[in-house]
């Protein structure tokens, strides 16, 4: 799985393994923030993030008096 995040950087590649995904399925299926903690690789000006685990901390939103928007 490949997936683009952002954050207050700017858009982030994340690289997801099958072995990963599987193990971590739950937060990446659910979550609406997460943190991804794994290897970072750059080659050529691209920045990846290798993940090596997924954790969801949507429970943290709850607390922000912001709702998000959709653009679609």
């Amino acid at each position: 799985v490949f997936l683009t995040l952002e954050d207050e950087t700017g858009n982030n590649n994340v690289v997801v393994w099958p072995s990963v995904q599987e193990r971590c399925r739950q937060a990446l299926m659910k979550g609406h923030l997460l943190l991804v903690k794994g290897t970072l690789q750059k080659r050529d000006g691209v920045t990846h993030v290798v993940a090596g685990m997924l954790y969801d901390y949507s429970a943290a939103l709850q607390g922000l008096g912001v709702k998000t928007r959709s653009f679609h």
